[in-house]
């Protein structure tokens, strides 16, 4: 049995060090990339407070496809280049989103979601999935959010 919460109380920065930890631990040594994003789409929820959605979707033929996640029923596909998601993997970069509802061309896939932190999963120099996280609270996620997601993809990358 795995219980990899972090204390209430614990700093942003150590969480997210036992975060990419357990992560790490669960993904290591798995061949299976559905499983490792499952387990991780999973250990976000537990994780991270305040969210309504977390999860992966990936790149394929040129557009994202759903993947792994915890939260409500979610968009299928997204065209590259759209949205905070699209956005992200078209440009191989986070998107740090404090308003969703400003964020030309953003897709509302539920509208209880009002922030928003996508960042992608680069393997062998070329995108292959995002990261998704999804908060109902304006300006959610911030820059140690950001900083520790981009730990947790460099870690996923060649795991999925």
């Amino acid at each position: 049995m795995f219980d990899f919460r972090p204390a209430p109380d614990c700093p942003k920065p150590e969480a997210y060090r036992q975060l990419i930890e357990a992560a790490d631990a669960l993904t290591g040594g798995e061949p299976d990339p559905v499983a490792n994003m499952a387990n991780v789409a999973a250990l976000l929820w537990d994780f991270l407070p305040d969210l309504n959605w977390s999860g992966f979707y990936r790149v394929i033929d040129s557009q994202l496809v759903l993947g792994p996640f915890v939260g409500r029923p979610a968009c299928i596909r997204i065209p590259l280049g759209t949205g905070v998601c699209g956005t992200a993997a078209s440009e191989g970069r986070s998107q740090l989103v404090e308003d969703v509802h400003a964020f030309p061309g953003h897709i509302a896939c539920d509208s209880v979601t009002n922030s928003e932190l996508v960042v992608p999963v680069i393997h062998e120099g070329a995108v292959i999935a995002v990261i998704d996280l999804d908060s109902p609270t304006r300006a959610r996620f911030d820059a140690e959010d950001q900083a520790g997601i981009e730990e947790l993809a460099r870690v996923l990358g060649p795991r999925i």
